[in-house]
């Protein structure tokens, strides 16, 4: 990828990748933004996707290495990353129930994403990503499958555009169901406990926590979050599992078409979860309550941020409008019943879990 005769190309993909990443750090600044929770990630993407349509023909094809080394090596280590912003005592903070409820909200949502899209006879790979993408942490869990599934770029864009429609609806959804009466029937920790497990995105559970509990004087906001971040942690085990399964079937289909095939082990995932360890050594000898009281975690974190929206960035210029069109509507139709099944069946996993403890 960067080998010394095409070094120099490979760099200009790579800082034009960079700069269209700093616009959409610019971009996520705006009031209008930070009102609609739209991180740099979704913001990149979109601006890939602009650049794709309009000037992507009429630039050097030398390039697209760099651009490619921003989906795979850069994605790789924005992952990893990620698990900066996490901590084992998250897990302690919430106890067994968020822990109980986050589980059975993510294997059923990948499972069934997986069997309702072959009855909706969407390819295998857009099914599992977009069911990735809903049931763990909406964008940086489809970056996370992408390395894994290896699908084309455009498909990883279809299902981080379900995340954002449906995450940003809920967002809004899920307060206005507070205020009218339409959660009267949990308790403060279960509708923390209800948003944090079935939002798509970080930020669209802090979004609608804070708009649900601002003073957070009922915990809602933050007992939220720490649910939330639980589902990112099983980030790691989903793809290993992911993994294994993906490579079994390629045996078969390599097998029969007298091929070789390669298990492709996601190395970045043990290292997201060895940051994750590393971390939570960190807080526990520093005696600090938070990962961001940390000593530079605010700068890894941004670091992070940046890495994961290149790689956002550069996925998004791999898809086309033409590309959108193939797919068709099922996609969205996938996103729309795991939203429901996200909506009123965590409602009532929640309610049933929580419940017991």
């Amino acid at each position: 990828m960067l080998e010394k005769g095409n070094r120099a190309n490979t760099l200009h993909g790579i800082l034009l990748i960079a700069l269209f990443s700093f616009a959409a750090f610019y971009i996520a600044g705006f009031p209008l933004m930070k009102r609609l929770s739209l991180s740099p990630l979704i913001i990149g993407i979109v601006l890939g996707m602009l650049y794709a349509n309009s000037l992507r023909n009429r630039l050097p094809e030398t390039w697209v290495p760099g651009i490619r080394f921003c989906t795979k090596q850069v994605l790789r280590w924005g992952i990893i990353l990620y698990g900066f912003r996490l901590t084992l005592a998250q897990v302690a903070a919430v106890g067994l129930p968020a822990v109980t409820v986050d589980l059975i909200v993510v294997v059923g949502t990948i499972l069934g994403g997986v069997a309702v899209g072959r009855l909706l006879k969407i390819d295998r790979d857009t099914a599992l990503m977009t069911s990735t993408g809903s049931a763990i942490c909406g964008a940086a869990a489809v970056l996370g499958a992408e390395p894994v599934v290896r699908c084309e770029g455009y498909k990883t864009a279809i299902a981080v555009s379900t995340v954002v429609i449906f995450g940003t609806l809920s967002m809004f959804l899920y307060p206005v169901m507070y205020r009218t009466g339409v959660l009267d029937g949990m308790s403060a920790t279960e509708v923390a406990v209800y948003t944090g497990s079935t939002l798509h995105e970080v930020a669209h559970v802090a979004g609608a926590g804070n708009a649900m509990d601002p003073t957070d004087g009922l915990g809602i906001a933050a007992t939220a979050t720490i649910t939330k971040m639980i589902r990112v942690m099983m980030l790691a085990p989903v793809l290993v599992v992911m993994s294994l399964l993906l490579a079994r079937r390629r045996r078969t289909e390599s097998a029969v078409a007298g091929e070789k095939s390669r298990i492709t082990i996601p190395w970045f995932a043990f290292g997201f979860l060895g940051v994750i360890c590393l971390n939570s050594l960190l807080q526990y000898l520093l005696g600090v309550e938070s990962v961001r009281e940390i000593p530079l975690n605010g700068a890894v974190e941004y670091l992070d941020t940046f890495l994961l929206t290149m790689a956002m960035t550069a996925l998004g210029t791999e898809t086309s409008l033409d590309k959108f069109r193939q797919a068709g509507a099922k996609p969205f139709l996938l996103a729309g019943v795991l939203y429901v099944w996200l909506v009123v069946g965590g409602y009532f996993v929640t309610k049933g879990v929580v419940g017991l403890f």
